[in-house]
């Protein structure tokens, strides 16, 4: 698989913002799709940790998504991205411009939601949709509502939720859809403690301390599997965690140990973090 991983750093990481949208970009990308629908068949797949390359994502969640979708074969296009800035650098962009998905993006900042809308508008495609905006602070009162009021309900290809906050509460909330992947920001620097920040309608980051806020990736794990999710991945840095409904392709994306996720040099780090607020007041997962 060694090819491979070379492949994808030699594609991808190095894809600059002027040329992410040249058509090279998505036949390659289409390439791999295909490719891996092909392994999928031949039952050699490779692991979720090697598929990973940035066209529009924070960091490599393109790669890993177009893995993880490649193998669910794209059976629902649709995403609501929750946190998701101007939807540009986004985990829902590349399937978007690349794979023809449509979706939701949620974000508080109104400038961010401006500066979203000009730019899908710039970039339009002609054979989908362009993503809806919606500008609003997100909270577990109102989440399944603005969700619905957009159009969306029953289940979606992805959820992602990125909001510096209340990510655990919203997600806990959300009945609305039933998203296939979810990929949600944890605290690693938590550790392996089992604790949630108390919910915070209220909320803006960076409240009391930068790092007071949010899950820690065991409390996010026990969340998702009350939800019915599985653990299948993370990216390199180890805080957003991906998700699978528990009911999809168990083999060929295996469950995976949240301490196996916690192995980059900045998790340790981060932990003289939690230092200054462990002894503050938290919630068990």
């Amino acid at each position: 698989m060694s090819k491979l991983k070379d492949f994808l750093k030699d594609k991808f990481l190095i894809t600059k913002v002027r040329n992410r949208m040249y058509p090279s970009v998505q036949i390659e990308q289409r390439n791999m799709y295909l490719q891996y629908r092909k392994m999928l068949l031949d039952n050699h797949l490779p692991k979720l940790n090697e598929t990973g390359f940035r066209v529009y994502s924070q960091f490599e969640e393109d790669g890993k998504l177009l893995f993880i979708f490649s193998l669910l074969g794209m059976t629902n296009k649709r995403f609501v991205e929750i946190g998701s800035d101007d939807g540009v650098n986004s985990n829902s962009a590349n399937l978007y411009f690349n794979f023809g998905w449509y979706g939701l993006f949620i974000d508080g900042n109104s400038k961010s939601i401006s500066r979203g809308k000009i730019f899908f508008s710039k970039y339009p495609h002609p054979w989908f949709y362009q993503p809806k905006f919606t500008c609003a602070k997100v909270t577990r009162e109102n989440v399944n509502e603005l969700i619905q009021e957009s159009g969306f309900k029953g289940e979606i290809g992805l959820l992602s939720i990125d909001i510096d906050g209340n990510d655990y509460w919203i997600w806990d909330a959300i009945n609305i859809v039933d998203p296939q992947v979810v990929i949600i920001e944890t605290h690693n620097e938590f550790g392996m403690n089992n604790i949630v920040v108390p919910y915070d309608p209220d909320y803006y980051f960076p409240g009391k301390h930068p790092v007071y806020h949010g899950a820690s990736p065991v409390a996010m794990n026990k969340l998702a599997n009350r939800k019915g999710y599985r653990l299948i991945g993370a990216n390199e840095l180890g805080f957003n965690f991906i998700f699978v409904r528990k009911n999809l392709l168990e083999k060929e994306l295996p469950e995976v140990s949240v301490e196996s996720l916690l192995t980059h040099p900045s998790v340790e780090e981060g932990y003289k973090k939690f230092e200054e607020i462990k002894g503050w007041k938290y919630l068990e997962g």
